[in-house]
């Protein structure tokens, strides 16, 4: 196995504070987003023998096993992260697999480069993820009830949104959640900015349920996607509480520290809170348009003391083992390759003593032994 030296993304909207204190290193001062553990060639992990993605390269059935690589090809289908928001990420959404595939070929026929701002598809990939609080986390996600968020909107009191309340209530759900975002993401942007400025200004005063939109608008002034925030589902994450994100299903995470996995692509496509790249047309292709709690998932713990996320994908699966003081060594070894993460305590993971934020790459089959006190992650696949 290989301890993993890996890179922090220093990303605007990272926390100075969050990642510095897992680590039980002093802060930089600068943002520290998210901390990547794999094989991604945008920054894969460091081995002894090499960058984790040419170590996987060199014999992937020797790193990932022969049923990993039938399935999912030469290379590692995950991506573990270390996430730390200190201020909102923009609210968007991911496309599945035949939209990726098609989108992605659609900009590569049209010549358009993979690092374009304009560009929607990094690669041929869908982005399923789960995010798992360490601390209090703080997000959007999921479309709400039209007739809540008609409740919401309508008790600000601005008269630019009552035609959004106005269609929230007349249509089927479906239809009414499209129409609406539809209507916000084309609205004129002066009058959108001045709808924004008059929205904040009434959530600032009433607080309570709309305090996180005055957030909002403090970090996105006059950005139409704190209007469209106001049609998903405010979550509230306790440590070890999770949020599992499918294709389609907006977004946008707030605030607080997790441990995030995906699969590994980089296809994002944005409804608001950024400055960056806005595709409406192909936005409104994405999006599914279906209310519902956001399904906040909890641990199911199995007869090992292997705590489990369930999730309907097979390219990660996310787990963790919790050690109390004295516990008889756990018997970590997979038939898949596996990362495990330490986030609380002092572990040994074979030969390797990890503290918190710290990492290993573990070969499929390899002999694998957990000891040690305190919680540790798995990431692998379901081959």
């Amino acid at each position: 196995m290989d301890r993993l030296s890996n890179t922090v993304r220093p990303y605007a909207w990272g926390s100075t504070t969050a990642i510095p204190e897992l680590l039980g290193v002093a802060p930089s001062g600068e943002p520290q987003a998210e901390m990547w553990m794999g094989s991604h060639p945008g920054a894969p992990s460091q081995t002894d023998r090499g960058p984790l993605n040419e170590v996987i390269a060199d014999n992937p059935v020797r790193e990932l096993g022969a049923p990993t690589v039938e399935k999912f090809g030469p290379h590692l289908p995950f991506l573990l992260k270390i996430l730390a928001a200190g201020a909102p990420l923009s609210l968007q959404v991911h496309p599945d697999l035949a939209q990726a595939k098609a989108g992605y070929a659609a900009e590569e026929a049209a010549g358009l480069p993979v690092d374009a701002p304009e560009r929607n598809y990094k690669d041929a990939n869908h982005k399923p993820e789960l995010i798992c609080a360490l601390t209090p986390f703080r997000g959007f996600c999921g479309f709400r009830p039209p007739v809540e968020a008609a409740d919401s909107l309508a008790a600000l009191g601005v008269d630019s949104l009552k035609p959004y309340v106005d269609l929230l209530h007349a249509h089927p759900e479906d239809a009414a959640l499209r129409e609406v975002l539809t209507a916000i993401l084309t609205a004129d942007p002066e009058e959108m900015t001045a709808t924004v400025t008059e929205a904040a200004a009434a959530s600032d005063r009433l607080g309570g349920a709309h305090a996180p939109y005055a957030a909002l608008a403090h970090h996105f002034p006059g950005d139409r996607g704190v209007i469209a925030a106001m049609l998903l589902n405010y979550v509230e994450l306790q440590p070890g509480e999770a949020l599992f994100l499918g294709a389609g299903v907006p977004h946008a995470y707030l605030s607080g520290l997790g441990v995030e996995i995906m699969a590994n692509s980089d296809n994002v496509l944005r409804c608001g809170l950024t400055p960056k790249h806005v595709d409406v047309p192909e936005l409104l292709k994405v999006v599914r348009f279906e209310a519902g709690d956001p399904g906040v998932l909890r641990p199911e713990a199995s007869p090992t003391g292997e705590e489990v996320y369930e999730t309907p994908i097979d390219e990660f699966r996310l787990s963790r083992f919790v050690r109390a003081p004295g516990a008889a060594p756990t018997d970590a070894t997979a038939p898949t390759p596996q990362i495990l993460l330490c986030t609380a305590g002092a572990v040994r993971v074979g030969e390797l003593d990890l503290t918190p934020g710290q990492s290993a790459f573990v070969p499929a089959g390899e002999k694998t032994e957990l000891s040690g006190t305190g919680t540790v992650f798995r990431a692998t696949v379901v081959a």
